[in-house]
């Protein structure tokens, strides 16, 4: 095993499933020569060629649908998006037709397809670079929706996701793309797409994340387990849809209290659906409603306020005394 990034594991997961299956292919704005916006496919069209690492026009909506109908006929396609605020022109391509192609043809064909790219904020950049958007495509019934928080869940899961013979919508966390290293391991490995992960054990309390906000609630974790003995769960949900309830609803009746962290905007989040699943499911064990602590409900600010817009450890530490105090 090596120590590598985000970026690096995600590369290395293409690179080897492109080796092994040559029906899998990227498709995407300066992919190609360029590596990309982040370089996430650098050296691999020099490996694979032109007509496996594709440079397409500034076309979302055409790409996504050529996309569709080379998985229909056998490819197994991967889209990079340069940014997921790019998306929405694609949306009719992967919302109306990609994710309807295997209720709709009665189990014929489906789908084999991943559309992945950087998303989240707290980089500095514009507006609509910088988005969450993961409830849109949860919303969406006959699409998978994967967010890895680190390296190693990174490569692990979009291998799964590439082998899926449903279409995979796969959010990469840009805030953390090259900030996080860790032991990957050079063999191909799979994680199961639907299953969360405990990283960090506690009794009093649980928090709910996924992508970047993991790794500022596992750090307070850890520093109020320090300060004030407090011992806080923290689990990453990494895969949205579809939605690890055994996993949740166990720690729930474990701790009896739940905050829910991510990104997005506050209404109609899906930290909103965390919420009411727990209340369905382990309503008899909490000792306090949910607390969400979320982006705010207007567009993606200026990088001058950003900080503030995000859910960072301040809003988070209001949100664990008001737990613990109710």
């Amino acid at each position: 095993m090596s120590q590598k990034t985000i970026v690096q594991a995600i590369n290395e997961a293409m690179d080897q499933v492109m080796e092994q299956d040559p029906t899998v292919m990227v498709l995407g704005l300066d992919v190609g020569k360029n590596g990309g916006v982040f370089r996430v496919t650098d050296g691999l069209q020099e490996k694979f060629g032109e007509n496996r690492i594709v440079d397409t026009p500034i076309a979302e909506s055409g790409t996504v649908g050529v996309a569709i109908g080379l998985a229909v006929n056998g490819f197994k396609p991967i889209v990079e998006m340069q940014f997921m605020g790019f998306i929405y022109s694609a949306m009719d391509q992967i919302c109306s037709q990609a994710a309807r192609v295997r209720s709709r043809s009665g189990g014929r064909f489906t789908a084999p397809m991943v559309i992945r790219g950087p998303f989240g904020g707290g980089v500095h950049a514009l507006e609509l670079h910088c988005d969450s958007y993961e409830a849109f495509f949860a919303h969406t019934p006959g699409l998978k929706v994967v967010i890895p928080s680190n390296p190693y869940d990174a490569k692990g899961l979009l291998i799964s996701a590439i082998e899926d013979p449903d279409p995979v919508v796969f959010f990469e966390p840009m805030r953390i793309y090259r900030s996080i290293r860790e032991e990957v391991p050079e063999e191909m490995y799979r994680i199961p797409i639907g299953k969360a992960n405990i990283v960090r054990e506690g009794e009093e309390l649980t928090i709910i994340s996924w992508g970047a906000p993991v790794h500022t609630a596992k750090a307070l974790a850890e520093k109020m387990y320090e300060e004030r003995g407090l011992s806080i769960e923290v689990i990453d949900l990494r895969t949205l849809v579809p939605f690890d309830t055994e996993t949740i609803v166990n720690s729930i009746k474990k701790t009896g209290r739940a905050i829910v962290m991510h990104e997005a905007v506050k209404t109609g989040g899906f930290g909103a659906e965390v919420a009411t699943r727990i209340m369905e499911e382990a309503f008899l064990y909490m000792e306090c409603p949910v607390e969400r602590v979320t982006g705010f409900d207007t567009p993606y600010p200026f990088p001058q306020v950003e900080h503030d817009w995000m859910p960072n450890e301040e809003r988070l530490v209001q949100a664990v005394n008001k737990v613990l105090t109710f």
